[in-house]
């Protein structure tokens, strides 16, 4: 149970940001608009056309629906903190935020995982695609994959609010699991152990269709024809690219939020991070244009 002098959390990161504060609140707000702006057009573009009712649109469909979902449980929050002068954060919308950004990872590794298996099945088993890739099929996986994310991480997080804390001090600019956990001055060996196990699982989950669709795509790429290869590069390229993107942008995360990043130059943190938003805005544009080209295909 909570502890019931414990009603806020107190960001420490915030410190820093100083007379920058209106550059970053600019910069941020800018990011978060490109993102709403660029997602619900993909939205919208694919649920308009009728000719990108396919499964793999929909799984993007459903990507773009998560990007809506994980930038809205981060940036709001961002740009309230950079404006104002006390940095805390209560103790139940805390734990809401840290749901929100970490089912939004899970869902997107997932969806990620299940559109593999989607390319592996038109590359490898054209003949068969239509009939193993069923509109009901591709609205079952999404639902199942949602779900799946959502309930795995609601143990987690049922075992951190459980958790006496003798600190309310978070050196992060937003909430996460790992952070609240650190805070703890009760037992923690059962959030340990199950941390170790749903991160395995989590990982091996979507990791093992992921490696067995793409070894399976590099054997037919390289004992087919130029023209097969043609289409596997084609249609993998935004798959593989959106894949590698989130995959560089979690460790990242991982590597802050679990060591102390302080000996880092900050200009080094800053290009890394403008690294991940730059390629994921460039991926976002290219999808953009493969899907206006077939919005504007009879």
């Amino acid at each position: 149970m909570l502890n019931s002098t414990l009603s806020y959390f107190s960001l420490a990161a915030y410190t820093s940001v100083g007379t920058l504060r209106y550059f970053y609140f600019m910069l941020i707000a800018l990011l978060y608009t490109v993102i709403v702006t660029v997602n619900t057009s993909l939205i919208v573009i694919i649920c308009m056309n009728r000719g990108l009712h396919e499964p793999m649109y929909l799984f993007l469909c459903s990507l773009f629906v998560n990007e809506l979902y994980g930038s809205t449980g981060l940036f709001p929050f961002l740009l309230l903190q950079i404006l104002s002068d006390i940095h805390t954060v209560p103790v139940h919308f805390c734990f809401l935020q840290i749901f929100c950004l970490h089912t939004y990872g899970k869902v997107e590794f997932c969806n990620l995982a299940v559109m593999s298996y989607d390319r592996y099945l038109a590359i490898c088993c054209p003949l068969q695609y239509n009939t193993r890739m069923t509109s009901n099929k591709v609205f079952i996986f999404i639902g199942v994959l949602w779900f799946y994310s959502f309930a795995q991480f609601l143990i987690s997080l049922s075992l951190n609010i459980r958790l006496t804390r003798c600190g309310n001090i978070i050196n992060s600019l937003y909430c996460s699991n790992y952070h609240i956990v650190k805070l703890a001055c009760s037992d923690i060996k059962v959030n340990n152990i199950y941390g170790l196990f749903a991160t395995a699982v989590i990982v091996l989950v979507p990791l093992l269709p992921i490696l067995f669709s793409y070894v399976k795509i590099l054997k037919i790429c390289f004992s087919g024809s130029k023209e097969t290869r043609q289409k596997a590069v084609s249609t993998c390229t935004p798959h593989l690219a959106s894949l590698l993107n989130f995959t560089f942008g979690c460790c990242f995360e991982i590597l802050q939020s679990r060591f102390d990043m302080s000996s880092v130059p900050g200009m080094v943190r800053i290009i890394l991070s403008l690294y991940f938003l730059i390629i994921h805005f460039v991926i976002k544009h290219l999808l953009i244009k493969e899907l206006s080209n077939k919005w504007k295909t009879p």
